[in-house]
């Protein structure tokens, strides 16, 4: 979607749609205030038939108002003004999209409240308008014959219209940092929703490929099974040898700072399917299981907003991708395996799979002397009846860097929460047969998750994003959702000084 910033007198602006907000009781806000003094009363006279009284999320197209030079009015309902929250704003953001792509209009202007919600700024505002229009407009068509409830007209470009001109450039920058974000989630999304017949190990690796053609600071190379086998990651391949889908290690390296600098990094988990192997999964819902290389598709997805930003980080992508399946050659409970680290793991769950691969790549980051790495998993279903379906599950014992992450979360309504990472944890992983076990029982099963991770982690600075509850939606909304694509892109813009 292409994306400007308008000025000048607002009833004069040409446009297709001008969008502006309406708090409840039909108080204005001061653009439609604006429009209402142009209109000489028109708009007030048309809200006292009480078609609309600004409750969050209401709705009013009205069209040929006399002084007004927009084709359309849109009139967005805000809530009650002294409650307005930047959650009603986003919800309100949620439905003006809805209505936009089915009026017609292909370009449409809109106008940010005033006040903005409480605590928001103008950069903020306007990079969540961006985000929450670009997250309802997106489609997913790749493998549909034909979308009957596509848009005839699809919004094509959307203008932020700033009163005071010395607040363009801080709304410019928030709308490219919006337009980065949305990139990159929108690659995610596809990604996940691509079914996993299609989204094979083999195809995220030429999709990290293809992202490489676009940006001369990005290369890519692509492990495969023989490669892995001579490195000696075991644990991964052993979670591989259920399946004919041959396993891939991807490694994509963005080259945007001195040579110098100390990379950062960022490992996602890439299981394009996951049947649970031999402890296989039961059947409902089993189709879900596509999304379980969310993790990878976020990094993918973070890479494409860095090139697009031009960001001067040195900053690599890791994703280990394989499928899970049962199969004689799988790995079964009680099976032991020695990982790229040298430590032995006693496999007693293989549904318990994401760890072992995300254990080798995380090894595998030691040879580039990271500053700081980030792994992001759908790592358990602990995690969701823990926390639900609003944040990410936060584990590091790293203060400083779960304040970073923590903030990243606040600022883009990606959110995150943390979670302990304590020592007490750890003799739950114990094993009478191997260095540990590949799950400690039912009890803080996410952390325990977590625990396992940090013991392949402990040669450089290091957090990780349980994804579970936030990677994708259920029932009628079902889908990939992108995140954490912009908790990820605004804490590479927070350590590139971007902010």
């Amino acid at each position: 979607m292409e994306l400007k910033c308008k000025t000048g007198e607002l009833a004069n602006h040409k446009t297709p749609c001008l969008i502006i907000g309406i708090f409840e009781k039909r108080r204005l806000t001061e653009a439609a205030e604006r429009i209402d003094t142009a209109s000489n009363g028109r708009l007030s006279a048309l809200l006292k038939k009480g078609d609309l009284n600004g409750e969050i999320g209401q709705t009013l197209l009205l069209y040929e108002l006399p002084g007004i030079a927009a084709e359309r009015l849109l009139l967005l309902g805000l809530g009650k003004r002294n409650e307005f929250t930047r959650a009603n704003y986003r919800q309100a953001l949620g439905a003006v999209a809805l209505v936009l792509q089915q009026s017609g209009a292909e370009s449409a202007t809109l106008t940010l409240p005033d006040p903005l919600p409480r605590g928001l700024d103008l950069y903020t505002a306007a990079r969540d308008a961006v985000l929450m229009i670009e997250d309802k407009c997106y489609r997913y068509t790749r493998t549909k014959s034909e979308d009957k409830q596509a848009p005839k007209h699809p919004l094509k470009r959307l203008n932020l219209w700033i009163e005071k001109r010395s607040e363009i450039p801080n709304a410019e920058r928030a709308l490219r940092h919006a337009q980065a974000m949305a990139e990159g989630i929108r690659l995610a999304r596809e990604l996940g929703n691509l079914p996993g017949n299609l989204c094979t190990p083999t195809y995220l690796a030429e999709q990290a490929q293809a992202l490489s053609e676009h940006c001369p600071r990005l290369s890519v190379e692509v492990l495969d099974e023989g490669q892995m086998q001579a490195l000696g990651m075991n644990a991964l391949l052993s979670v591989a040898r259920g399946s004919r889908q041959p396993p891939k290690l991807i490694i994509a390296h963005y080259r945007g700072a001195a040579a110098e600098s100390r990379p950062l990094a960022l490992v996602g988990k890439g299981l394009t399917f996951d049947a649970g192997g031999i402890s296989l999964k039961q059947a409902a819902e089993m189709d879900e299981m596509k999304f379980d290389m969310a993790g990878g598709a976020a990094v993918l997805g973070a890479l494409r907003a860095a090139c697009l930003l031009d960001l001067p980080l040195d900053l690599i992508g890791v994703i280990p991708a394989t499928e899970n399946l049962p199969d004689g050659a799988a790995n079964k409970p009680g099976d032991i395996v020695t990982s790229l680290s040298g430590q032995t793991i006693e496999i007693l769950n293989t549904d318990a799979e994401g760890r072992l691969i995300l254990a080798d790549a995380l090894t595998y980051c030691e040879r580039f002397n990271p500053e700081t790495v980030l792994d992001l998993a759908t790592l358990t279903g602990a995690c969701v009846i823990a926390l639900g379906k609003h944040p990410a599950g936060l584990f590091t014992s790293d203060d400083r860097l779960a304040n970073e992450l923590i903030a990243a979360g606040e600022a883009t309504w990606d959110r995150v929460w943390r979670l302990p990472l304590w020592e007490d944890y750890q003799e739950q992983l114990n094993s009478n047969f191997a260095d540990m076990a590949n799950v400690g029982g039912r009890e803080a099963g996410a952390i325990t998750a977590a625990c396992f991770l940090a013991r392949f982690a402990k040669k450089y600075r290091w957090a990780h994003l349980d994804i579970a509850g936030i990677a994708w939606l259920s029932g009628k909304e079902k889908g990939a959702t992108g995140r954490p694509v912009a908790l990820l892109t605004h804490w590479l813009l927070m350590r590139a000084g971007s902010l």
